[in-house]
């Protein structure tokens, strides 16, 4: 499908690096210092470029097991050994032929070497002891001070632990590479991504429309598995979106970037607590300003990935509405594209039609009545929304065929992760 459409695997990777930072306020830039002490340590061990780059890739991503605030708090504990996450990140990533063997790496960083094991080039285990290191030279030194003058603390405090927690070989080369002051001033500095960019040698793992879909759809699990309510939320808004984008007449290609649009349009909303998201009640006007910012954060997140086309608007503009008063940007109808206004149907017709923490899903009589007042508000697309409720049964029966679908994989990944 469109051979001329490409993205690069690195720059979705980043983007969904920089939407799991925003779990907590603490992990800013976490995911990405990690990435780069990973590949300085890669590369001073002569690492191939293929595994360095594979190792970075892992370093950006190794917590996205970690989906609710609570386990990144735990994380970033001093000191712990908590596996769960890190299985977790394996089997959300491992499907990804593009990530296969970030996932094995990133399923490793949290396994302490144990006396007696060999140092071999190719293994796992060397990837997983690059980023368990790494990961632990993050969070040992402290952002606020000087990092040179906590050289000598952190060094002593690996060596204290070399040979039965840390691989031999590993923390000789990450002590080889501190005696460059270099080293220690890119860890605290704003501008990683050039030289994250130089050790992955500008290797550009491109992605074609099929690729960024399968992508996309990984992703909407890591959004949407946080909540037992929102598990099948983006599967649904996904395929409601392509259908009524088929019903305006959207090319192929069209519907395709509607899709991943679908997928991901609610990556922003990484930033919104699970307890919000699961709150019964009525959220306090704190809770609903912070629900308000997924949105922005999903277009800011995803127009910096080049080769997206319309996807980052598609996405992030769902809660515009045609009077101007929507949000986050305020664009009004003569502005608002008609992916846009397909996406802001799609994702109301979904989250009518569901189970949310404070109300059972609406029947058609409920759905459609609501639909019919947004449109006539000018919240939603006259026609489109028209569209949707000419064809309520039709779209219905595909919305929850996709997400029960999406519901069997939820109960099947978490069973498995409790074993």
């Amino acid at each position: 499908m469109d051979a001329d459409f490409k993205v690069s695997m690195s720059d979705m990777v980043i983007a969904l690096s920089k939407a799991i930072d925003l779990v907590s306020p603490k992990l800013t830039g976490h995911h990405q210092r990690v990435a780069y002490i990973a590949g300085r340590i890669s590369e001073t061990m002569k690492l191939d470029i293929y595994k360095r780059t594979n190792i970075i890739l892992a370093g950006y991503l190794h917590d996205v097991g970690a989906i609710s605030l609570s386990d990144k708090n735990i994380i970033l504990a001093f000191d712990n050994e908590d596996t769960t996450h890190a299985e977790v990140g394996y089997k959300l990533l491992n499907t990804l032929p593009e990530l296969s063997l970030a996932a094995n790496y990133i399923r490793e960083h949290h396994t302490p070497y144990q006396k007696g094991q060999s140092f071999i080039e190719g293994s796992l285990l060397l990837g997983g002891q690059i980023l368990y290191l790494a990961d632990r030279v993050d969070i040992l030194l402290d952002k606020s001070k000087e990092p040179l003058a906590q050289k000598d603390n952190i060094i002593s405090w690996f060596k204290e632990r070399t040979g039965n927690k840390f691989m031999p070989e590993v923390v000789e080369a990450f002590i080889e590479l501190t005696h460059q002051e270099s080293f220690w001033f890119d860890i605290v500095s704003s501008n990683l991504e050039s030289q994250l960019k130089r050790l992955t040698g500008y290797i550009i793992l491109e992605l074609d429309l099929d690729g960024l879909t399968n992508v996309g759809r990984i992703f909407s699990q890591i959004i949407d598995f946080r909540s037992r309510f929102t598990a099948t939320h983006s599967s649904g808004v996904a395929s409601a979106a392509v259908f009524l984008a088929d019903k305006v007449g959207f090319s192929r290609r069209e519907k395709g970037l509607m899709r991943v649009a679908g997928y991901l349009h609610d990556l922003g909303k990484l930033a919104v607590p699970s307890e919000i998201l699961e709150k019964k009640g009525q959220l306090s006007i704190a809770e609903v300003a912070l629900v308000k910012t997924h949105t922005y954060h999903t277009y800011r997140i995803l127009e910096k990935v080049s080769g997206l086309e319309k996807i980052p608007e598609w996405a992030a503009l769902h809660h515009e509405r045609l009077d101007g008063k929507g949000y986050p940007f305020h664009v009004n109808g003569n502005n608002l594209s008609l992916g846009s206004r397909i996406m802001a149907v799609a994702d109301v017709f979904t989250a009518l039609t569901e189970n949310r923490p404070y109300r059972a899903s609406m029947n058609k009589s409920q759905t459609t009545k609501i639909l019919r007042l947004m449109a006539a508000n000018k919240t939603l697309d006259p026609e489109i929304t028209a569209i949707a409720i000419f064809c309520f049964d039709e779209l219905n029966r595909l919305c929850r065929r996709e997400q029960l679908l999406a519901l069997d994989k939820y109960k099947k990944f978490w069973q498995l992760e409790k074993k």
